[in-house]
């Protein structure tokens, strides 16, 4: 069972932060270098400071975090919302020429085991443990959680488009792509028991977070173990999230593409001539002769782009029989065998290239691009010295659910929902008993 609560939320006060367009970030596992400095030359008060501080004044990142945290409560930058609340969060973007809106809602989850909050991706350490120094630091959560839950009948959300229909967004700010991002306050007590008591019987499934949802879990044994008390909905029991209908037509999920360096012999003839074996192999002279191919056979086929960086030409490969995966992987159910991003991995990297999952996980040989142009664009770049691109459709989000169902994990960046839940919209700081 899943137990949602509402919280009393913290937001920027916007008598102190006049645009709140300049305090908000994209997720920390999506900043880069560069996007940090430019985050914190936008405001003195962007909230990049507090999940991914530089390190300033003497002190590391973790408690220089922790100081602009309590410096802002202070100064009442942040201001807790009175009362206890949900906040509907309505994304309006565009993808691929499709204007889209993706409506979900903020709230505090419980934390639970494996038969209520399904994962679909298995977590690294190093990201673990950074975010568990910063939760140790600030007892706090900044960013959220995106968890679905399916609702066929659309349930959730008509109760919040009820409730939102009269209200104001407290919060209207746009992305870095131009995308609008909408929160409303919802604090009717019959509407936060009616979600409530619809959620009650969901099972979750991680789509975003899944380090930041096994920190949270490892940041409560640590309190448990030291005989802390978990207070109300903000407690550590509960950790923010946003959850969204996976039966949403709002919902998008982009490819992620690979990008191949580093290796000692790689070679575009010896890869095609040992690849035919088990893929069809066509040629094609042009980018969008290959976007066809790759567009075409969605859903359809199990067809991977390849691009060499040293060849004029394009190429797709369209697996001839699933049965190799089930004699390469045998110990996995046939929908995880059958995953484009696993045949990539297990039968063209590893078996063919030899990158294997270690290799992977030291992000030894692979860069991973969320566009197939981007993707391209940098293979003839002088950014690296790339030697291949692998282009794939996109991870059906039917696949995420059997997947996670059935207690697999998917290869790292397989699913990529867009876009992205904005940090800085509403916090919450964790109220402990100690």
């Amino acid at each position: 069972m899943a137990y949602i609560y509402p919280f009393r939320g913290y937001r920027y006060n916007v008598a102190k932060v006049k645009d709140l367009n300049n305090v908000v970030t994209q997720p920390y596992d999506k900043i880069e270098a560069a996007d940090q400095e430019r985050y914190y030359q936008t405001s003195e008060y962007n909230i990049v400071r507090l999940i991914l501080n530089k390190g300033e004044n003497g002190k590391d990142r973790y408690e220089a975090a922790a100081e602009y945290l309590e410096k802002w409560l202070a100064e009442g930058v942040l201001v807790q919302d009175e009362e206890p609340s949900f906040y509907a969060y309505w994304q309006e973007y565009e993808v691929e020429g499709e204007k889209k809106v993706r409506k979900g809602f903020v709230g505090m989850g419980r934390l639970e085991g494996e038969e209520t909050v399904k994962a679909h991706e298995n977590t690294l350490d190093a990201p673990k443990e950074d975010r568990l120094k910063l939760m140790r630091a600030t007892e706090a959560n900044f960013g959220h959680i995106f968890m679905l839950y399916s609702d066929e009948e659309q349930r959730v959300i008509n109760l919040l488009d009820e409730a939102v229909k009269d209200l104001e967004p407290v919060t209207e700010v746009y992305d870095e792509d131009g995308n609008l991002h909408r929160l409303w306050q919802i604090s009717e007590q019959a509407v936060l028991a009616a979600i409530q008591e619809e959620m009650r019987d969901k099972v979750l499934y991680i789509a975003d977070g899944h380090h930041r949802y096994q920190t949270a879990v490892n940041f409560r044994n640590e309190c448990l173990a030291r005989g802390w008390k978990s207070i109300g909905a903000e407690g550590f029991e509960n950790r923010l999230m946003t959850f969204v209908n996976i039966n949403d037509p709002g919902i998008s999920i982009l490819a992620t593409h690979r990008l191949v360096h580093s290796l000692a012999d790689f070679d575009l003839k010896k890869l095609l001539a040992v690849a035919e074996e088990d893929f069809i192999i066509k040629k094609f002279d042009t980018t969008a002769e290959l976007y066809q191919e790759l567009d075409e056979s969605q859903n359809k086929q199990h067809t991977i782009g390849l691009k060499s960086r040293k060849d004029p030409c394009y190429y797709s490969l369209t697996l001839k029989d699933t049965s190799i995966m089930e004699s390469l992987v045998p110990d996995h159910s046939k929908a995880w065998r059958e995953l484009d991003v696993v045949i990539l991995h297990k039968l063209i990297l590893e078996k063919y290239l030899g990158i294997d999952e270690r290799a992977l996980a030291e992000n030894r040989n692979i860069d991973y691009i969320r566009y197939r142009d981007k993707a391209l664009e940098l293979l003839e770049s002088d950014v690296k010295e790339y030697q291949a691109a692998f282009l794939l459709n996109p991870t059906p989000i039917e696949a995420l659910q059997k997947i996670a169902d059935a207690g697999e994990r998917m290869p790292q960046k397989s699913t990529d929902f867009y876009p992205k839940l904005l940090t800085g919209l509403v916090i919450t700081k964790l109220n402990i008993q100690k």
